[in-house]
């Protein structure tokens, strides 16, 4: 388990360099903001690898407001980028 954990912990650190580079150099806000969402999910998943690696069930009300904010942000931003006409 010890194995799974520390190879899931390198993975997501990588990716979350690799994203915020993206977060960073975005050419627009939308990319941005794709992102910035892809950080929030990778927070996510950190919480989750760190709750399996530790037993620690406390740590589940984090992972649901991190993905209240992640989805609540972005439904809000598309809403005001995105025009209703059909």
């Amino acid at each position: 388990m010890t194995v799974v954990s520390v190879i899931s912990g390198i993975a997501l650190v990588v990716a979350g360099v690799l994203t915020t580079f993206r977060l960073l150099d975005g050419p627009n806000s939308l990319d941005r903001l794709v992102a910035l969402d892809t950080l929030i999910a990778l927070a996510m998943c950190g919480l989750a690898v760190w709750a399996a690696y530790t037993g620690d069930t406390t740590i589940v009300p984090a992972i649901v407001a991190l993905s209240l904010v992640g989805f609540i942000g972005s439904v809000s931003v598309a809403r005001f980028r995105v025009s209703d006409k059909s």
